[in-house]
């Protein structure tokens, strides 16, 4: 029966705050937090990152600082990420085999301060080469086959180090299913996938690339392995078949401009979804709150519900200790 005025009036709910909380449909708690943290070298060393006000690069003993809070806040997960420098960068990306590389190191360290919190590390070359490149190149070309070769490397040492969930961000096709193998093969069968399902190629990443020492550094562009922005049905295809290779979840990046694909992941699939905020939605945000055009807070959590309501499970964001503060409080 269609509902008539006045018989149906949707404000009535909205009257008061007690209904309005009653009758939310969308939660956020600080277990929807992915806190995504940069590692550089040195002791004591915080190194802003300008295009990402409020976010720095740690070193080692800082991010164990970092890890503590994030405990303390209720925050799960960290996801590590390293500013490499050009002098430990090369071609084939080799310092990403390094177990004394800065991610590995940084997860023994924070998994011997706070063994109780989740370390999410990530798998690809961009940190590593000195193309900036997410696989190995010849002659211009991004060779898969031979990427996933080292790929599954890396996973397993990272395992070794302390990672929780591994999270191959590259793009390669074939890559879930060659490091569920490679893990489980060295006795890693308890971590995690969560695999960068649908990762657009995306004007949204230029901070994160200053963030991890790769701005100036990429040449040419990733467009023959990361996703045309234009595409939904492939993003589809894509996901399925991380699914059947083994992903225990997946990831979609950027977040906000993709919420119709988290919608239809979620719906098809039913599996853990996540968004990752990216650097370039944290710093647009960032400008407009700094400039006095947005309340940060309300700016801030509305876009986490947005996130949540659009069917993620749960968020990286560089938001997350103060999404965390805003809810604990």
């Amino acid at each position: 029966m269609t509902a008539r005025f006045p018989l149906t009036r949707l404000r009535r709910p909205r009257a008061h705050d007690w209904s309005r909380r009653m009758m939310r449909e969308t939660i956020l708690t600080p277990d929807d937090l992915i806190w995504p943290i940069f590692i550089c070298e040195g002791k004591a060393v915080r190194q802003p990152i300008g295009s990402m006000p409020g976010v720095e690069r740690l070193s080692v003993d800082l991010a164990v600082v970092a890890a503590k809070e994030a405990a303390s806040l209720g925050i799960p997960c960290l996801a590590l990420f390293p500013s490499t420098p050009k002098d430990k960068r090369d071609e084939r990306g080799d310092e990403a085999l390094n177990r004394d590389n800065l991610i590995n190191t940084a997860m023994r360290a924070i998994k011997d301060a706070v063994p109780e919190i989740g370390l999410l590390a990530d798998v690809a070359l961009d940190p590593y080469t000195s193309h900036g490149q997410d696989g190995l190149v010849e002659d211009g070309v991004i060779l898969n086959d031979e990427t996933v070769g080292v790929l599954v490397q890396q996973a397993v040492v990272q395992a070794e180090a302390g990672a929780d969930i591994i999270a191959p961000s590259d793009m390669m096709d074939g890559r879930i299913g060659a490091i569920r193998t490679e893990l489980d093969k060295a006795g890693f069968q308890h971590v995690q996938i969560m695999a960068y399902a649908a990762k657009y190629a995306s004007a949204f990443y230029g901070p994160f690339r200053e963030a991890v020492g790769s701005d100036g550094v990429l040449k040419g562009d990733k467009k023959t392995y990361q996703m045309d922005p234009a595409n939904r049905l492939e993003a589809i295809r894509e996901v399925a078949m991380d699914i059947a290779e083994g992903a225990d979840s997946v990831m979609i990046k950027p977040g906000m401009p993709y919420l119709d694909i988290i919608r239809e992941v979620k719906d098809r699939f039913g599996m853990p979804t996540y968004a990752y905020q990216v650097s370039g939605e944290y710093a647009m945000l960032m400008a407009a709150v700094q400039n006095g055009w947005l309340d940060g807070d309300k700016a801030i959590l509305e876009a986490m519900l947005a996130f949540k309501r659009a069917g993620a499970d749960g968020v990286l964001t560089y938001f997350a200790p103060r999404v965390a503060k805003l809810l604990n409080d």
